[in-house]
């Protein structure tokens, strides 16, 4: 069991001072009421009042007491000193040295009633429940246990102990959770079912490996013959029959981390685990290994159905258009037709046919009717002549599919399910006599000429495309979801229901800062809406930026848009005197020292969650990262010369040690340092955040890619949606195929992100949002601030029907169904509260929540919601430019990020190699991970710079610091060889010496 969760630096910073405290921690912890200032009083001496005072504070705030005066920060003292009445220049270091110090412990004990770690008994048993209770849930990372143990120590006034008594309970209690679930998946297990797996690591059958392997493999071509292979796959994986019955209580998250050892490791690895675990991840991997399999054929079959009907679509619309001619010619003499029937007044009405016929002879008018008849069609009609050319492929491929992945549906699905269900039944499709009586409630409005006048079909073949279309169109909505699935099964499994819901929607209500009572929460929101309606329309004649121009009867509204805001000569001479100074570096220079200052190193463990124990571990790690980040591979960072730098070496880091989890940790060690660099407090608090995507070409087959023409021309790619902080630090990111609607993503990337920061309001741009998700991000306690940039074209939305709101009153012209909030209200907080607590996936919800033509009545009544919050924020962005301003910086430091990304993933011409999913996500995951510490990196040396200038007699103004940003990177080298040496100063802690004004500016 390891001892040392925690870096060289983490252990030096516990039970310390990290810096100054803000402004709220001197506010909260550093006070001293009555009680507080009557025992200092009786004290004699300044300096042991001082000192008395200093000692009560600190332990409040950091649940140990200082042992130097050094430790001490200036703004504790100042704060202190201020509240005491003391001199200015009244110190602690007598009293430091002093042997009453000593003393003074025991009476600070008693007076706020600390205990001591060892002598508490009751305090131990109560934390290492509480963190038992952490890592059965799945969240057992080390470092943040332990800070959360330190929290809850100081938070129930018990004394902190040394930090290795802390790493090693943290370490004794993963262990014995661990032990826990391992054993609780083998006792659900059968005799047989242990034996076979068992079997699986007979050392004299090499074949059982390959098997295993066989049912690991996941899909990597966009072609139906990988699907059939897919599927026989998945046929295996259930004739297996080592799918156990799921153990009561053990946490999904736990179960799958398990399994994701069995799937990504090598079988040899596994063979060596000692047991119970050996059996316990192979069981694992069979409670998920079928649900996976269903993904990754949903997922398969979806984008090959959708190709089919896209290039279907694509052939017709060619075919129309060689067709045009002839059209154009029907359609001219059609033309004259009306044109003689319509404004020809001598045309005799008894004998109008003749006349007409004498002009246009009949055989010219039938024969442009035919040519009319067989070329144009209705408006959004499917290419069912292009579709029955590939007739037999596609008969082939949607029998496998709607055969051999196991689905189910929810309500808006129904109807598409009991059309599988009728065609699972019937074995020829083009049989008219077979097909005539099946269900026809799914068939899309597009496909509706497939029925005849009795609403029975007609047309088989037709039929059975218009159902493949309804069902890739439902399983991408998961209206119909495979059962068993993860990405794709069931998006509303985890919800609170029965009487889990009812034993926690009290507690659930006070997390969420909502009532349970509809009324009261309705009536806030229109007094809410009526009052801000009210303050826009009283200073909207004063507003210069604002407007109302009515056009063909509609009144729209015209907001100025934002001037650059000039930069004074300070700022600029600030920004320029710090970039001259920076030190020029490579990616290799940058990962090495953040990962010396920031320990992220240690958050890459290997599959089978230990510590790397291998020499210069961390020379490898920099190399995958780099090669990752630049897109290069690992090629142009081999060094066979050097035992860190080998191949070998390297895909054995890569393989083993860089998963979606390591990086995410990672990320949460460097934005935690980042947060807690003085100059980055300039820049915000952490609680506004941003989210965009980045565009990237995939290769041709990869199945998690999507099409768009602006972005990826001719081919398909992926978006990485990113979030970004008001500290410039980036906080999470998601692949999504295509250019997948941004608002799904958004609320996931919130709720799931794993930084100690906890934004509360989010800026996206103007594409991203939809009335539904205004409702849920405030039901959640978020505030959702998009930029508006078609606001000429917004509607709002009013509550009071008779209040007169002047030039707004031809706008609001839409009116909120309070009812029907009012009748979903308990449901509302119940989806809410499922979402925070972590039983619901937030992507799943929304996508639920985006169905267009057969909304639930819950998705109606969000959207209502919605509409009352986004209003609010409509009529907020048109009265305050602050607040547009803020919007729009926030946003740009977010497209800042993406151009800096550019220039970092240069390989390849920025396009990602990886036709697989997971592959896509851990190295755009790598991207944001290099992103991050180059911005932690720049923030470090502008930090360094600023102090430079202030001990030179120039000191920079706050507001020109809160004006610069650490997205640079003019002085970076992201080309040539790469090297990975570091040097001894650096790694050692110190810093790089900052270049002078007139150094050689070029590499």
């Amino acid at each position: 069991m390891p001892t040392r969760h925690l870096t060289d630096a983490q252990r030096q910073r516990f039970a310390r001072f990290d810096g100054e405290p803000s402004a709220d921690q001197l506010a909260r912890y550093f006070h001293l009421d009555q009680t507080d200032r009557d025992l200092i009083g009786a004290l004699r001496g300044d300096h042991n009042r001082l000192g008395f005072a200093v000692m009560l504070t600190s332990v409040r705030f950091l649940g140990a007491f200082p042992i130097s005066a050094a430790e001490i920060p200036a703004s504790v003292l100042a704060i202190v000193i201020e509240q005491l009445d003391l001199e200015p220049t009244t110190g602690v270091h007598a009293y430091f040295q002093g042997s009453r110090r000593i003393r003074h412990l025991a009476l600070i004990r008693t007076h706020c009633g600390f205990t001591d770690f060892g002598d508490n008994a009751v305090a131990r048993f109560r934390l290492t429940r509480w963190l038992y209770a952490l890592c059965w849930s799945g969240d057992d990372r080390p470092a943040p246990l332990i800070d959360r143990a330190a929290a809850w120590l100081i938070a129930n006034k018990v004394l902190l102990p040394g930090v290795t008594v802390l790493e090693r309970l943290v370490g004794r209690i993963r262990d014995h959770a661990r032990t826990r679930l391992w054993r609780n998946l083998v006792a659900c297990l059968s005799d047989d079912q242990r034996a076979r797996i068992a079997a699986l690591f007979d050392e004299g059958d090499t074949s059982t490996f390959a098997a295993l392997d066989a049912l690991r493999t996941i899909p990597s071509k966009r072609m139906p013959t990988e699907l059939y292979r897919h599927l026989d796959r998945l046929d295996a994986v259930r004739a297996f029959n080592l799918r156990p019955s799921p153990p009561r209580g053990v946490p999904a998250t736990s179960l799958e981390r398990l399994a994701r050892v069995a799937r990504v490791g090598k079988p040899s690895a596994i063979a060596v685990l000692q047991e119970p675990r050996r059996t316990a991840t192979i069981a694992a991997l069979f409670h998920t290994l079928e649900a996976a399999a269903q993904d990754d054929a949903a997922e398969l079959a979806e984008a090959l159905l959708a190709d089919m009907v896209k290039g279907a679509e694509a052939a017709d619309k060619q075919a129309r258009l060689r067709s045009l001619r002839d059209l154009d010619g029907a359609a001219m003499l059609l033309h004259r037709v009306g044109l003689l029937v319509l404004t020809d007044d001598a045309l005799p009405l008894s004998e109008w046919r003749d006349t007409l016929f004498e002009q246009l002879p009949r055989p010219d008018i039938e024969a442009a009717m035919a040519k009319v008849e067989a070329i144009a069609r209705p408006v959004d009609t499917k290419p069912y002549d292009q579709l029955r050319t590939k007739w037999r492929s596609a008969r082939r491929l949607f029998r496998e599919v709607v055969t051999r992945i196991e689905t189910d549906a929810a309500p808006g699905g129904k109807a598409v399910k009991a059309a599988i269900s009728y065609l699972k039944g019937v074995d020829d499709w083009s049989s008219l006599a077979r097909m005539r009586g099946a269900p026809t409630a799914a068939i899309p409005k597009a496909w509706r000429q497939v029925l005849d006048h009795d609403g029975r079909v007609h047309n088989p073949k037709a039929y059975v495309f218009a159902i493949i279309d309804a069902w890739r169109l439902a399983i991408k909505r998961r209206d119909v979801f495979a059962t068993p699935g993860i990405r794709y099964g069931d998006p509303r499994r985890g919800m609170l229901e029965g009487e889990s819901w009812h034993t926690s929607r009290l507690m659930v209500a006070r997390a969420l800062g909502r009532s349970l009572d509809a009324n009261s929460e309705i009536d806030g929101l229109s007094r809410l809406l009526d009052e801000a309606y009210r303050h826009v329309a009283a200073r909207s004649v004063d507003n210069p930026d604002l407007r109302f121009e009515t056009v063909a009867g509609k009144t729209g509204i015209v907001v100025t848009p934002l001037d650059k805001l000039d930069e004074p000569e300070s700022l600029r001479a600030l920004r320029a005197t710090i970039q001259t100074r920076m030190p020029k570096a490579g990616m290799p220079d940058i990962f090495l020292e953040v990962m010396a200052r920031t320990g992220f190193a240690k958050s890459f463990s290997h599959l089978s969650e230990r510590q790397a124990t291998v020499e210069h571990f961390e020379t490898s790690l920099c190399a995958v990262l780099v090669g990752g980040a630049c897109n290069i591979g690992l090629e142009p960072v081999v060094r066979p010369e050097f035992a860190a730098l080998r191949r070998d070496r390297l895909s054995w880091v890569s393989q083993n040690f860089i998963r979606p989890e390591t990086i995410a940790a990672a990320n949460a060690a460097i934005v935690a340092a980042h947060s807690r660099l003085d100059i980055v407090r300039h820049w915000g608090a952490g609680e506004v955040a941003s989210a965009d995507g980045m565009r990237f070409v995939a290769p041709s087959s990869a199945i998690h890619a999507g099409p768009n023409p602006k972005y990826y021309g001719q081919e398909r790619g992926v978006t990485w949606y990113n979030m970004i902080s008001d500290q410039f630090s980036g906080l999470a990111g998601a692949v999504i195929p295509g250019t997948l609607r941004d608002s799904l993503v958004v609320l996931a990337l919130l709720l799931e992100q794993e930084t100690e920061l906890e934004p509360l309001e989010i800026m996206t741009d103007t594409a991203a949002y939809s009335d539904a998700i205004f409702g849920l991000f405030w039901l959640l306690g978020y505030r959702f601030s998009p930029r508006l940039a078609d606001i000429g074209g917004a509607k709002l939305w009013r509550i009071d029907r008779q209040a007169t709101y002047g030039q707004f009153d031809a706008l609001a012209w839409g009116r909120i169904n309070i009812a029907l909030i009012r009748e979903n209200w308990p449901d509302l907080i119940r989806l809410a509260g499922s979402l925070k607590l972590g039983h619901l996936k937030a992507a799943g919800v929304m996508r639920m929540l985006q169905v267009k033509d057969r909304p639930t009545t819950l998705a109606k009544a969000l959207s209502e919601l919605g509409r009352i919050i986004k209003t609010l924020h409509i009529l907020r962005y048109i009265d305050d430019r602050p607040f547009r301003r803020r919007i729009l910086f926030q946003l740009n430091r977010q497209e800042l990020r993406h151009k800096l990304g550019r220039r970092v993933h240069h390989g390849d011409r920025g396009e990602i190699r990886s036709p697989l999913r997971q592959g896509q996500g851990e190295q755009l995951g790598v991207l944001g991970l290099a992103l991050n510490a180059i911005v932690h990196w720049n923030a470090v040396y502008m930090q360094e710079a600023v102090r430079q200038l202030g001990d030179a007699g120039t000191p920079a103004l706050p507001a020109d610091i809160a004006r610069l940003s650490p997205i640079s990177w003019r002085h970076i080298n992201f080309l040539g060889r790469y090297d990975f040496s570091v040097p001894d100063a650096v790694a050692n802690g110190g810093l790089r010496p900052l270049r002078q004004p007139n150094s050689e500016w070029d590499f």
